[in-house]
């Protein structure tokens, strides 16, 4: 049985990763190939339940440290009860940011610095990393437009920070792909849905 393969999709908010993820298991599946679609956080009975607690808080939230433990826990149970097992079948998993997304977000934007987050994700999840890290870019005038029409003036918590925080978590980002581009394929997402899948299917090749 061959082993299965861990594609995560990076980005800001906006960068259109959901829809890459459904076009790219629908693409691997034409191919024979046995998908799983994930996400985070979530993926798991426990993690979704982190996850309405981590983009639904009321009053003031959680703080940066809290947020980070909490995006740990979820990971850790979505490692264990669904990612490791699905590749050790050989099932491929596509999963909607991992913990690069915690990096940026909560060590970079944040301020906890990378350090801490890895450490964290050490503990929780055996430092598994994806075998590809598809990075979507789009420019931060083309993200405001596209928030505007998705979530017509409402967005989750974290979602919803300032402009700054954004540019710092699109930073970090960059600053990954650029520390680390075997596992990184930086894809620009501008452009058709299918003009962008088009560029993640040649990333994806190279796995093959």
């Amino acid at each position: 049985m061959n082993t299965g393969r861990f594609i995560a999709l990076e980005g800001g908010e906006g960068a259109g990763k959901s829809t890459q993820a459904k076009l790219l298991v629908e693409a691997l599946e034409a191919r024979g190939l046995k998908v799983v679609l994930t996400r985070e956080p979530g993926g798991t009975s426990g993690a979704e339940a982190i996850r309405e607690l981590l983009l639904t808080a009321e009053g003031e939230g959680w703080g940066a440290r809290a947020e980070a433990l909490l995006f740990a826990a979820a990971r850790s149970d979505h490692v264990e009860r669904l990612i490791r097992p699905a590749i050790k079948v050989g099932r491929w998993i596509v999963c909607d940011r991992f913990v690069d997304s915690s990096r940026a977000y909560q060590g970079g934007a944040g301020g906890l610095g990378d350090a801490d987050i890895r450490e964290l994700h050490r503990v929780g999840s055996e430092e598994l990393l994806p075998d590809l890290t598809l990075l979507i870019e789009v420019p931060a005038e083309q993200v405001a437009e596209r928030l505007a029409e998705r979530d017509a003036g409402i967005s989750d918590r974290i979602g919803g920070r300032d402009a700054n925080y954004h540019a710092k978590v699109a930073a970090s980002f960059s600053r990954f792909a650029d520390e680390e581009p075997q596992r990184f394929a930086r894809i620009d997402g501008t452009g058709t849905p299918e003009q962008i899948h088009q560029r993640v299917m040649q990333a994806v090749d190279r796995l093959a």
